[in-house]
């Protein structure tokens, strides 16, 4: 269960400025009623409207955002908008109050007793109605401003107007505020009810003219007559949307507790991705969950539909919508998600990309996707009462909603999609083409949820004459995760392929295989998965080329054998045992070949994912196969799992590469894809990483969360949903993670992130090299920690396990780092002989830099130098940095004494030895001894080059400069820095960090 929310109410001064604010108007003047001066026979001043509401027990602490009202309204304007049921108002009241109340609190964290506190802001509240014109707001403002800067008749902005001010009075009045001692805070709620734009044009000169003494907190839904767009360019404006204002998973277990309502982790994960984290419906759903007996089963039940979800929005939400907007999103809500081209097509309205764009902008009711052309997308639980809506509309009418979007996703190319709406349509002839003509794209390949009901299923007159049909339900079923009924309308195709001719007979045994095949590993039936496979592979036309047969069998991380496959029947008869014709015009038999191996590579591929195998070679091969047969979306499972394995593997470049085409490629088309995108961006992690750019590691590895869990969910023992299913992503972030955690200081987290991530590894020989990787970084933090003896029990089979070599590696390491450097010669295995350029690189060039090492230590100068240039040339072509950077400390030594001798890398290792001593350097360490006499630019740029093998004349060629002038440089550079030969003064000039 959750722990209790120790913070359901906010402490005093906790999340909020110690601004030393007095009371809040409510307190100081909450009876005053009256006549708006000035405007006599105009109705009373309501003082419920001058006062922050009093927020709904329980309040929630949420101190992420008091300080972002914090951080936001020390500028010009904070803006808070989001639709209704998003606590916009709530939040401001309860930041208002806290604020108001810290003085009186007496306890501020970060103000020392005795200290004086400084005046902060004056608040001045407004809450604005519907109706309210310029006459009536500006009424209410004027009677806050009063209120907030005191209300004597000697206040220089006494004089208040009581409608909207003419020029030469908002001239007076931003005069008057300019020389206020403390600026005013002005807090306008609700101001998208404000219709008329003219009636804030006032409020916008006095920001511009007050000298900053006027901050405007505005809280809205949406459409603001504010010049948002100035402010936004101009740096002035802070935003608060609904990503900001969503509840996190803590903040929603909080309000559960708070409620008396707690659940477990999982359900609590679940019911805020099904709200979208929206306020409200949290708090509709913790108050409907008090005394339920089952709350999990419930969560799992909860949607929009549901009567107090569905009057809330309707009321809130829908009423004040355009009924021909309302229709377009009730229209739209058939997809998942709509772009301008999909609302046309159903809703037969040429503006509706300008509908869809409103909806999004002013409305706040979509929200856009990061993609081109834009793509919009509705909060779930509105979607869930939209379609509830579109399912009452008549029968017919919804078929032909249906049809249309069937035939728009078959024109842009999104087979799954249209073939959902052919079934829901019932037009079993496009059921049919489409999948015959897409078979290879209709499979699934993330978890993301995908809604809608379950189509009819075909009569059986329509079955007899086209089983193909069948085979599409079968598709679509799998495709949504009902694997039962995809395994029955396998079995009805089956029974209807008999009297079917020969090569359509053929074709559609290929594509029932294939669907086999899918089934299986959705439901992680892995041995059945390799054989449908290996059935699958033997219906290849007999021209194809057995060289670019993948094995049904498990792959190893370089290559895959071309074995024979088992034997067996498909479901509906025996495989074709030669080529296979009957293939549509369009697709010709190497396209169709592609397909195959495309379809196969990549199921297998993820196949061997879940065992915790690294089949790098699998998915490359399945990635070009699908590029040549034309097939994106499978192209994007290749591309995004071989970015990461080839980044394991150190091919640097092409992983880079392939990780910038996955992620180029959803945008484009619509797609989420989020999981896709995860393994690009934790592959160029792992780039980041080995290229030694932690931050950038950093950044590409939180954006990898769909795929992985948050960094450092592996160490708290949980994760996210997706996390459980990619064994491989989970355990490389972690491993990435703890390098990161290793390298600013904090080893003792890293190593428990690398504990919690192989002990979650499938225990399969498959996993074998994974495992390899955590057990060796793990290994060398425990050794860096001074837990040599545990360091040793976790490679006590190092050396017996020659398909591993990072362990025999690391075990050498533990062995130099314990004394015994002839026991580490011993373990480091041949790291020049033809098998390790089968290794990772990484490890490869840690068993070089090693080999260096221990050639130092038996004082073999030459080796030294031949192996450390060796080392570089496999390091300089993919930019590997860290295995220098963060390796042992006398490793400075060597590649200094390396460049002191002469190397090809000269850029590379003089960027190489001042960044180790970076890394080396403590941060508390005292700074450098300056020289009494300063070495000139000249002198620098020449005691640059001492650093290389040029002689004085090439220097002076390189500078174009006189022999004489450099000699005399050289000449000044021995006597400032004390030496009397060059290496010495290179040397001394490094101790300096001068170079």
């Amino acid at each position: 269960m959750n722990r209790p929310g120790s913070g359901n109410r906010s402490p005093p001064g906790v999340g909020t400025r110690r601004w030393g604010w007095g009371r809040v108007p409510e307190q100081r003047d909450r009876v005053r009623v009256g006549t708006a001066p000035g405007l006599p026979g105009e109705p009373p001043l309501l003082a419920s409207r001058l006062t922050p509401a009093v927020p709904p027990e329980p309040v929630v602490a949420r101190p992420r955002l008091l300080r972002r009202l914090d951080e936001g309204s020390a500028g010009p304007v904070t803006l808070v908008t989001a639709p209704a049921g998003w606590g916009k108002t709530t939040l401001l009241a309860t930041w208002v109050r806290l604020a108001a109340a810290a003085p009186e609190a007496g306890s501020a964290p970060d103000v020392e007793v005795g200290q004086a506190v400084s005046p902060g802001p004056a608040p001045a509240w407004v809450s604005v109605e519907a109706g309210d014109d310029g006459d009536r707001l500006w009424a209410y403002l004027a009677a806050a401003l009063r209120t907030a800067t005191g209300a004597a008749d000697d206040n220089p902005v006494a004089p208040l107007p009581a409608g909207p001010p003419r020029p030469d009075q908002l001239e007076l009045l931003a005069a008057g505020l300019a020389v206020l001692q403390r600026p005013v805070l002005l807090v306008l709620d609700d101001l998208h009810r404000v219709a008329d734009p003219a009636a804030l044009t006032g409020l916008e000169f006095l920001l511009r003219h007050c000298e900053g003494r006027l901050h405007l907190v505005v809280g809205a839904r949406a459409g603001l007559p504010l010049a948002v767009h100035r402010l936004r360019l101009a740096g002035e404006l802070t935003e608060i949307g609904p990503d900001e204002l969503a509840f996190t998973d803590d903040e929603v277990a909080d309000l559960l507790t708070a409620h008396g309502a707690p659940l477990p982790a999982t359900a609590v994960r679940r019911l805020r991705t099904r709200t979208g984290g929206w306020p409200a419906a949290l708090r509709i759903a913790a108050l409907a969950l008090r005394g339920r007996p089952d709350p999990e089963r419930w969560v799992g039940q909860f949607g929009g539909d549901q009567p107090e979800i569905a009057g809330y929005l309707r009321e809130e939400v829908l009423a004040a919508v355009d009924p021909a907007d309302r229709d377009l999103l009730r229209r739209t809500a058939l997809a998942e998600t709509v772009c301008a081209d999909l609302a046309e097509a159903l809703t037969g309205r040429a503006d509706a990309g300008q509908a869809l764009a409103d909806l999004a902008e002013v409305g706040g009711l979509l929200r856009r996707e990061d993609s081109r052309p834009p793509w919009y997308r509705c909060d779930p639980l509105l979607a869930d009462l939209l379609r509830a809506e579109l399912a009452r509309l008549p029968g017919d009418e919804l078929r032909e909603l249906h049809e249309r979007a069937a035939d728009w996703y078959a024109g842009d190319g999104r087979p799954a999609d249209g073939l959902r709406h052919a079934l829901a349509a019932g037009r079993w002839d496009l059921a049919g083409d489409l999948f015959v003509a897409h078979w290879p794209e209709l499979t699934r390949y993330d978890d993301e949820p995908v809604s809608g009901p379950t189509p009819p299923s075909p009569p059986p007159d329509v079955l007899r004459a086209d089983p193909e049909v069948a085979l599409a339900c079968a598709a679509e079923r799998a495709y949504v995760g009902d694997l039962p009924a995809a395994t029955g309308h396998l079995r009805d195709a089956a029974a209807y392929a008999d009297p079917l001719p020969v090569p359509r007979r053929d074709r559609f045994l290929r594509m029932a295989t294939a669907l086999e095949l899918t089934v299986a590993r959705l439901a992680g039936d892995r041995a059945e998965a390799r054989a449908a496979a290996a059935r699958l592979l033997r219906t290849r036309p007999a021209a194809s080329t057995p060289a670019g047969i993948a094995s049904a069998g498990p792959a190893s991380a370089t290559s895959v054998p071309a074995t024979s496959a088992p034997a067996g029947p498909v479901s509906a008869g025996p495989a074709p045992a030669g080529p296979v014709s009957g293939v549509p015009a369009d697709r010709p038999p190497s396209t169709d070949d592609a397909d195959l191996r495309a379809f196969t590579g990549t199921a297998l591929g993820l196949v061997e994912l879940a065992c915790g195998a690294l089949p790098v070679g699998r998915f490359v091969r399945a990635r070009e196969a699908a590029r040549e047969a034309g097939r994106p979306r499978t192209e994007l499972v290749g591309a995004s799992r071989s970015a990461l394995l080839l980044a394991v593997r150190g091919d640097l470049h092409a992983a880079e590469r392939a990780a910038r085409d996955a992620l180029g490629m959803p945008p484009c088309r619509g797609w989420s894809c989020r999981l896709d995108c995860a393994y690009a961006y934790l592959a160029l992690a792992v780039v980041a990483l080995h290229r030694d750019q932690p931050e950038e590691a950093g950044a590409n590895l939180a954006l990898a969360a769909q795929a992985t869990g948050p960094v450092g969910a592996v160490d708290a023992g949980s994760g996210s949903s997706s996390a459980a299913g990619e064994p491989v992503a989970t355990a490389l972030a972690a491993w990435c993670g703890a390098h990161l955690h290793r390298d600013a200081g904090d080893p003792a987290t890293g190593q428990r992130m690398l504990v919690r991530a192989r002990e979650s590894l499938p225990d399969e020989p498959s996993a074998a090299e994974l495992s390899g990787l955590l057990r060796a970084a793990e290994a060398e933090i425990r050794a860096e920690r001074g837990d040599l003896d545990g360091a040793r029990v976790l490679l006590a089979d190092a050396t017996a396990d020659a398909a591993t070599p990072a362990l025999a590696v690391a075990l050498a390491r533990v062995q130099l780092r314990a004394g015994d450097p002839a026991a580490a010669g011993r373990t480091l295995p041949d790291w020049q002989a033809p098998p390790a350029a089968a290794w990772p690189l990484p490890v490869r060039l840690d068993a070089g830099l090693l080999d260096a090492m221990l050639a130092d230590r038996s004082g073999d100068v030459r080796r030294v130098g031949r192996t450390l240039e060796q080392v570089l040339d496999l390091a300089g072509a993919q930019g590997c940095r860290r295995v220098f950077t963060r390796a042992d400390p006398s490793v400075r030594d060597l590649l200094a004494a390396h460049l002191d001798a002469g190397t090809a890398h000269f850029p590379l290792v003089s960027d190489l030895v001042r960044q180790v001593e970076q890394s080396a350097a403590p941060t508390s360490a005292e700074p450098a001894r300056s020289l009494d006499e300063p070495l000139t630019e000249r002198e620098l740029t020449i005691l640059r080059y001492l650093q290389s093998i040029l002689s004085n004349v090439e220097i002076a060629a390189e500078l174009s400069l006189s022999v004489n002038t450099v000699k005399t440089h050289v000449r000044n550079i021995y006597r400032k820095l004390g030496a009397t030969r060059r290496r010495e003064a290179v040397r001394r000039a490094r101790e300096l960090r001068l170079i």
